[in-house]
């Protein structure tokens, strides 16, 4: 059993930044993977960024050059750093984890980031 916990989410204007934290507990051990998916109002989910156990990193096409996602082991933390935001980023950010299997199987609870235009 993996807990995720989100926070960063806010309001912000056309180019500016935020970072997102997601904070983890309980079987640390078993987590292979960790990513940031997003639910943007009329779209499905979207993974916007991911990080493996081996530290290779992955990004959407959407969302390249902009977002970086990292981790900090000693925290049981991953972060996602997103800069020069767009209103399309408007959306519930949601910290994910793969433990044993191949699919992100726990969530959080999602954080609200709005990019005022």
């Amino acid at each position: 059993q993996v807990q995720l916990v989100e926070s960063g989410g806010g309001l912000v204007q056309v180019g500016g930044s935020l970072r997102l934290s997601c904070a983890a507990s309980g079987s640390l051990f078993s987590i292979s993977a960790m990513g940031w998916y997003r639910q943007i109002e009329g779209r499905g989910l979207e993974l916007a960024a991911s990080i493996t156990s081996d530290g290779r990193t992955h990004y959407a096409d959407s969302v390249k050059g902009r977002f970086t996602i990292s981790r900090d082991d000693a925290k049981n933390t991953v972060y996602l750093q997103m800069n020069n935001l767009k209103p399309e980023d408007t959306a519930v950010y949601y910290c994910a984890t793969k433990t044993t299997g191949p699919r992100y199987d726990y969530w959080g609870q999602g954080t609200q980031v709005t990019v005022s235009s």
